[in-house]
């Protein structure tokens, strides 16, 4: 099972940034999938969340309006786009997957840095 975070880096405020999640090892459409994030010195935190089957999505107040996540059965793939980035969103971003059906099943992502600073 892996899932493979891309697209972090830096950017200035104001800017936006696309990131993706490459899924393999299970059955990516039975899986609700999520991003998480963790700044420096900070409890993780769920970003947005995309459920399968619905396609129904939350985000973190903090991110509503900013960001958008949706997702690629056909690719396996699960996005976050990112606009109007601040300098508190910086934290490196993991992507998460949950088994609809089975909760205890879940998987992480190791990361991918995200630096908004001018």
């Amino acid at each position: 099972v892996q899932l493979v975070e891309s697209g972090g880096g830096l950017v200035q405020p104001g800017g936006s940034l696309r990131l993706s999640c490459k899924a393999s090892g299970f059955t990516f459409s039975r899986y609700d999938m999520s991003w998480y994030r963790q700044a420096p010195g900070k409890e993780r935190e769920l970003v947005a969340r995309v459920l399968t089957y619905s396609g129904s999505t939350n985000y973190a107040d903090s991110v509503k309006g900013r960001f958008t996540i949706s997702r690629d059965n056909a690719k396996n793939t699960v996005f976050l786009q990112m606009n109007n980035l601040k300098p508190e969103d910086t934290a490196v971003y993991y992507c998460h997957a949950r088994d609809r059906f089975q909760s205890a099943i879940i998987y992480w992502g190791k990361g991918t840095l995200v630096t908004v600073s001018s």
